[in-house]
């Protein structure tokens, strides 16, 4: 039987008024580093699998601060074999953020396990004075086995304008040539760094290369994404974090090398 489950999270400058979590999406607050809020997102059992529809929504209230991230890896699974052939798993994912309020949306990889069938979709909706930083991490099969499909979508629009749209399909679902040469060349796991905030307005970033399998590209707007692949999940993590180490430190990503 597939699941259905709705976790939300709230956030104002005086707290979290809302915290619920459903079936495998649980939520903890917990200890923050720095000002805002932290919430934990628990995995309280095996999900998604083929046929779950899986959904996390957070809003970020004006003047308000919040960092989401999660205790383990997301395994996307394949459901029973059956007679009748499996719907797709769908796991979508709403975020709203206010005027100068920050979300720091930091989930751990996302993991297509071979025979999984996966459509996740991400909506960000920022007002003008609002910031950002939203990682997301692809892991293409656990080890040695080959990825299921998996086809994500990442949707932000800014003040009501789009500012990001992109759609990623992976896997024997998806179109062919996505792991050839001009697309994964091979690697198993692709992540994005996107960040946005007035300060790329004062001082727009220059698109260049970070080392040899990721790339730094401005926005046409207050924003810059960072796109690298890797052969594995520990040294995709770590591309991600140095970028994100740098703007933290320096508030500029070309503080990077």
């Amino acid at each position: 039987m597939s699941v259905h489950a709705t976790a939300r999270i709230v956030a104002t400058p005086a707290g979290l008024p809302v915290l619920t979590g459903e079936g495998p999406l649980a939520l903890r607050r917990t200890r923050a580093t720095g000002a805002g809020a932290r919430v934990t997102v628990v995995g309280a059992m095996s999900a998604p699998l083929s046929g779950d529809r899986l959904a996390i929504e957070a809003d970020v209230r004006d003047g308000a601060r919040l960092t989401v991230d999660a205790a383990a890896a997301t395994v996307a699974l394949p459901g029973r074999p059956g007679p009748v052939p499996a719907e797709p798993a769908h796991y979508d994912v709403r975020l709203t953020v206010g005027e100068g309020a920050e979300l720091h949306w930091l989930p751990e990889q996302l993991i297509s396990a071979y025979g999984s069938d996966l459509r996740m979709r991400t909506r960000v909706e920022l007002a003008a004075t609002a910031r950002l930083v939203l990682r997301d991490e692809q892991i293409l099969g656990r080890h040695g086995e080959g990825p299921g499909t998996l086809l994500t979508r990442l949707t932000v629009h800014r003040a009501g304008r789009p500012l990001l749209d992109q759609e990623l399909a992976h896997g024997p679902g998806a179109a062919g040539g996505w792991d050839g040469g001009a697309v994964l060349c091979g690697y198993r796991a692709v992540g994005q760094l996107l960040l946005v905030g007035q300060e790329f307005e004062e001082k727009p970033v220059e698109p260049r290369l970070l080392g040899d399998t990721a790339v730094l590209t401005p926005l046409a707007g207050p924003g810059a994404l960072v796109t690298a692949v890797a052969p594995d999940a520990l040294r995709l993590r770590r591309v991600l974090d140095e970028v994100l180490r740098a703007h933290q430190t320096h508030g500029s990503v070309s503080a990077y090398r």
